[in-house]
């Protein structure tokens, strides 16, 4: 069990708390939690617990949004041919299912477009120019990429294409394409509020723009503040943009983005639709999950969904269930096939789809456990390799689509940065690097730009290429950067605790009530971690599945009542347990549902035998 550090977070002020705890009529905990999360007053709380639609910011205060929506109705009415064009992973094939479901509602000369990994990489592509051109089209609306492409948006425009970019990625600077609108939250001329959008968001603030202009009203207009006529126009306008947003809680769930401000809300709307009328592309790809949206008296009733369960889906769900399906076409095949799911509209057709895409998941599985394994065989077998800070592989059989899974993997085995790196089909060397939370890996990137023929992404994940004759300098380079910046007491896993709790007091039905109103949870809203102290197995632990630790859990200090409690890959702490010994833990509280029942349980993170 590799060693963890725990720490306990104290950057509040304590006034703040309890003023906060008296405000809303809270206790201590909740307050705290909620001033972790940067809430400190009423309204700010209000907003936190009951998200709703009016707190979107208006779209036209991102800068060029006026530009881009003129442009796509000047393209509307010359009825020119457009193409959506976005990356191959869930961000953005779901921003270009989002612009082109809504797009082709009215504009019929439409078309999309997904690069493809191997052949053209990440971003957008000269080949795709190409094909705009060959396909007569005279505007290209980018998601999810593009903030860097001056060369491409030249060389489209010599063609007579113009370019709406989409992004939601740093720039290079002040240094922007010469496109006829630029969307990036990230320019630094960009008053945007709000920073963190996925792409699929950047995408749905277009529709958004261009709907409210379309209507007449905006959506972040209060609806006790209109008259009965233009809340009825507003009314409208938030049914019409309700169903495109099951796709941009997908991508705020796959791409890693802040579930905080306008994500949160963005999200928490999302799941409702995808909890209530998904699209038949999600239902069928839940389907594939063992999802299914039925009472558990139709499960009984029904051998067809044998083996299935229901449950209200939330963010996790989306990033485990959803999410790598959605990547599996583009990282095996074509993403292409992933955007033909999200746009279908007949259950059949989404359903040979789904079955299709799940089939390409598998074998991504197979693909990267034994490139993983293989990874780590390496590592394990080269004591001078297992003692640096980071670890940077190359294997030329190593399919281009899974590099970024296994340098996860790894990162989540040795708790180092990662780069790996497999052969690419344009004699280049291409890699996914992944890193911890301590070290800023495009910063380390940066530092060996002279070594690389094209890299982007930001501090935790980035792709990368290099000639094959730079590879070795590269690597040495990167090393380097890696051994001068990182402190080896940084090369532990870090717990973050978000208070200490009291078994006997805290944990209730109605504290886990509340806490459930903090979802969806994600990154800058975790869900919190706690720690109890003074603690000691009841007796009835065992060892379940391959290393999983199962137990039921009382503390010594308040007497109180047994919690049942599972900690995952825990089992080497079950011989201290079982001989009775007591012990500190951190861990985050859930509802377990088993034979009817629903119970309070610890899902624990790790474990302090108490000496």
């Amino acid at each position: 069990m590799k060693e963890k550090r725990w720490i306990l977070r104290e950057d509040y002020d304590k006034e703040v708390v309890e003023r906060l705890a008296e405000a809303i009529g809270v206790d201590q905990i909740i307050a705290t939690l909620l001033v972790e999360r940067g809430i400190t007053t009423f309204e700010e709380a209000r907003c936190f617990f009951r998200p709703s639609l009016d707190q979107l910011h208006d779209p036209f205060r991102m800068k060029d949004m006026d530009r881009a929506i003129a442009r796509i109705n000047e393209a509307v009415r010359r009825r020119e041919r457009i193409l959506v064009y976005g990356d191959y992973d869930v961000d953005g094939t779901s921003a270009v299912s989002l612009v082109y479901s809504y797009l082709s509602t009215f504009h019929r000369n439409i078309d999309f477009y997904i690069p493809d990994r191997d052949s053209e990489g990440y971003g957008i592509s000269f080949q795709g120019i190409d094909y705009a051109h060959e396909t007569g089209v005279k505007l290209v609306i980018a998601l999810d990429c593009g903030i860097k492409a001056m060369e491409q948006v030249a060389y489209a425009k010599e063609r007579g294409i113009d370019f709406i970019i989409g992004d939601h990625h740093l720039p290079d600077g002040e240094n922007i394409p010469q496109a006829a609108a630029v969307l990036d939250p990230k320019r630094v001329d960009c008053p945007y509020p709000f920073k963190e959008l996925s792409g699929c968001g950047i995408g749905f603030k277009i529709v958004e723009a261009r709907e409210e202009q379309r209507m007449g009203v905006r959506l972040c207009d209060r609806p006790d503040q209109l008259d009965p006529a233009r809340r009825e126009k507003r009314d409208r306008l938030q049914l019409e943009l309700l169903k495109y947003l099951d796709l941009v809680a997908v991508s705020i769930a796959s791409d890693i983005v802040p579930i905080m401000g306008e994500n949160r809300v963005l999200a928490s709307f999302g799941l409702k639709v995808i909890n209530t009328k998904p699209r038949p592309g999600i239902e069928a790809i839940l389907t594939y999950g063992h999802i299914a949206r039925r009472s558990e008296e139709e499960i009984a009733s029904h051998p067809e969904v044998k083996g299935y369960f229901c449950k209200e889906l939330n963010i996790s769900d989306l990033v485990f269930l959803v999410g790598p399906r959605i990547n599996a076409a583009g990282r095996i095949r074509s993403a292409f096939d992933s955007v033909r799911l999200l746009l279908s509209d007949n259950a059949e057709q989404a359903d040979m789809l789904a079955m299709e895409i799940d089939n390409y998941n598998t074998e991504r599985k197979d693909l990267d456990s034994a490139a993983t394994e293989e990874a780590k065989r390496r590592i394990e077998c080269n004591p001078v390799l297992k003692g640096k800070k980071c670890i940077v592989l190359f294997d030329e059989t190593w399919h281009k689509g899974v590099v970024g899974i296994v340098a996860s993997r790894l990162v989540e085995a040795y708790y180092k940065p990662t780069v790996i790196f497999t052969r690419s089909t344009d004699d280049l060397i291409t890699g996914s690097a992944r890193s911890i939370k301590e070290f800023d890996v495009h910063a380390a990137l940066e530092q060996c730009s002279d070594l690389l023929e094209h890299f982007g992404g930001h501090k935790c994940a980035a792709g990368v290429s290099v000639r094959p004759e730079n590879f070795e300098a590269f690597k040495q380079r990167f090393e380097e950067v890696v051994e001068q910046t990182l402190q080896t007491d940084s090369m532990v896993p870090e717990i973050e605790i978000d208070a200490g709790l009291d078994f006997g007091r805290h944990i209730t039905p109605k504290f886990l009530r509340i806490l459930k109103q903090f979802s969806p949870f994600g990154p800058d809203n975790n869900l919190p971690v706690f720690v109890s102290h003074s603690l000691v197995d009841t007796g009835y632990s065992r060892i379940v599945g391959t290393n999983h630790l199962k137990f039921s859990v009382v503390s010594l200090e308040s007497r109180s009542r047994p919690f049942p409690a599972i900690g995952f890959q825990l089992g080497e702490c079950y011989p201290r347990m079982k001989k009775g010994d007591s012990f500190r833990m951190c861990y985050t509280l859930e509802e377990n549902y088993w034979n009817g029942k629903t119970e309070i349980q610890l899902n624990v993170k790790d474990i302090q035998f108490e000496d």
